[in-house]
């Protein structure tokens, strides 16, 4: 059995006022395409990674794009993270972050502080 992830009945009622209005056709199970598109984000995986039980990738991917322009995904960040009031601790995940391939060079080059330098280098 594979390790996939849905969301509670109860998580995306929480989220679920944030949803825009459906337009024309009823959308496909808001919960299976939640939890798949934050099972695919989860994992680093390619939308057509994404296993069968969460339906077609295609629709995991236009509407993850659709939302995210749409702001849904920060408005639903927002109210959650602004519930509990401030947090104990933070944590930032700076993994898309790039750093241009001259950036180590700069030490060397005498671009820090002696300080900082000492520290790059050790």
């Amino acid at each position: 059995m594979k390790d996939l992830y849905w969301l509670t009945k109860k998580q995306l009622e929480v989220i679920k006022p944030h949803f825009p209005r459906a337009r024309g056709k009823d959308r496909v199970d808001d919960l299976r395409v939640i939890s798949g598109i934050i099972f695919v984000l989860k994992r680093g995986l390619q939308w057509r990674d994404a296993p069968a039980e969460y339906g077609i990738p295609k629709t995991l991917y236009n509407r993850f794009i659709r939302w995210s322009k749409m702001g849904v995904f920060d408005s639903i960040f927002t109210t959650l993270s602004s519930q509990n009031g401030v947090p104990e601790q933070l944590q930032i995940d700076a993994t898309y972050l790039k750093a241009h391939r001259t950036a180590s060079s700069l030490a060397k080059k005498g671009m820090y502080p002696e300080t900082l330098a000492r520290q790059v280098e050790a």
